[in-house]
């Protein structure tokens, strides 16, 4: 009985190995269709709902939209983003606090997109990028509000 048993799995394990083998064969000698890609030179095609890392998005006048409120950095469940604060006088003299540095540390990323659904005016997004290799891990630190940016007008 217990030959028997072992016998048929045997022959099934090398008949389930001929079947792979022969779709093996078949495709080395006429290929239907090519799936590998050469990498470097032939770029994936990314998905627009792919989450690489997060930006913050500034228009052509070196503007934001990022207030400071700290909403997207209570929102991430591991501490990526820091949030650095100042506080500007407006010219009625009243102190409003404003964004300072933000500081985006991709290490820690999960790429979850909690920060960007948190965000109350859209000023960050997640981006397509993907290439994140580096030999030293401070590069992975990034400071994502530009220098001399300000608030756009407008946006409370």
């Amino acid at each position: 009985m217990f030959l028997i048993k072992y016998i048929k799995e045997v022959f099934g394990a090398v008949k389930s190995l001929a079947i792979g083998m022969r779709r093996t064969l078949s495709y080395f000698v006429r290929p239907k269709e090519i799936i590998t890609q050469q990498y470097p030179d032939e770029r994936p095609v990314i998905a627009e709902r792919f989450r690489g890392e997060v930006v913050l998005m500034h228009d052509e006048n070196n503007e934001h939209a990022c207030t400071g409120c700290t909403a997207c950095e209570l929102a991430c469940p591991n501490g990526t983003i820091k949030i650095v604060t100042k506080f500007d006088t407006t010219p009625e003299g009243k102190k409003k606090k404003a964004l300072d540095t933000f500081v985006y540390r991709l290490e820690m990323c999960t790429m979850c997109n909690l920060c960007v659904e948190a965000c109350p005016t859209s000023a960050i997004k997640m981006d397509t990028a993907y290439e994140h290799s580096v030999f030293d891990r401070n590069k992975l630190t990034k400071k994502l509000n530009n220098e001399g940016s300000k608030i756009r007008s407008g946006v409370e």
